[in-house]
């Protein structure tokens, strides 16, 4: 059990409508956060952070040096930065967008205006991914699991990496592909207990991905995790066919991604 709660997180907030900041500021704190710094450009949110790290970063998309995208893309790309738990607050409903901000790996994105209760879960997911707890398995020791990560963005392999890195499994345990070809690769060559694997990747999807380590590899019943942003019902469906062990949609929550895997892996 966390013995993180939800009035001990720090939060860094960008907005550049003070309207709407306080009217977030406000909702936070009804919710029973107690530190909220409050910020209107990327620049500022990225020079706050170096000066003292938040345990969460809620973000408008659009701000007048850069946007939401640019944003969470520097601070998946800064070691120090990479794993701060990120949510976006935002009127955007533009597919193209949105994708790149699911991609980088993020707590939640909420709409303008946003319930509390969607509030509420979005704190409660970031102390689960801050503080998950280790995955306890029956059949496996967690520090001895090696796990296939698979995915076109590099921000989204390193945001699974972390979430199941806080979960026990040793990074030196988890091996990286970029596309499922790429993953055949080291699938011919190691032994996995674990593959985790996006979609929608180019020279080979996750769907093809799936299909041949069930049907045509050496090992097929490794238990597979597919991590993605479709909604469509056919090609989900499809997945299910053949052979996914469980979906899990984008973005995650850690403790979704945590019930997953007990649940394929035991």
């Amino acid at each position: 059990m966390s013995t993180l709660q939800i009035n001990d997180l720090y939060i860094l907030l960008i907005e550049p409508s003070s309207t709407q900041r306080k009217y977030i500021i406000q909702h936070l704190q009804d919710a029973g956060i107690g530190t909220v710094i409050g910020v209107i450009t990327g620049e500022e949110a990225l020079e706050s952070m170096n000066n003292d790290m938040p345990d969460l970063v809620i973000s408008n998309m659009y701000f007048s040096d850069m946007t939401g995208i640019d944003l969470v893309t520097k601070m998946r790309e800064n070691p120090t930065t990479e794993a701060v738990p990120f949510m976006l607050i935002s009127s955007e409903s533009n597919y193209r967008m949105l994708e790149p901000i699911r991609q980088a790996g993020v707590i939640a994105i909420l709409p303008k205006p946003f319930s509390d209760e969607d509030l509420s879960r979005a704190l409660m997911s970031t102390i689960d991914y801050i503080e998950p707890g280790e995955l306890e398995l029956d059949l496996y020791e967690v520090e001895n699991i090696r796990v296939l990560v698979v995915d076109d963005s590099n921000l989204a392999r390193k945001h699974i990496c972390n979430v199941i890195g806080e979960m026990g499994v040793l990074q030196e345990n988890i091996v990286l592909a970029e596309d499922g070809k790429d993953a055949l690769e080291h699938f011919s060559k190691e032994e996995f207990d674990l593959v985790i694997t996006d979609l929608n990747m180019p020279v080979m999807d996750g769907n093809e991905l799936i299909e041949h380590i069930r049907n045509e590899s050496d090992h097929p019943y490794v238990p597979i995790m597919m991590v993605t942003s479709e909604s469509n019902n056919a090609r989900l469906e499809h997945m299910q066919q053949a052979g996914v062990s469980a979906i899990c949609d984008k973005p995650f929550e850690a403790a979704t991604v945590k019930q997953l895997l007990s649940r394929i892996m035991n």
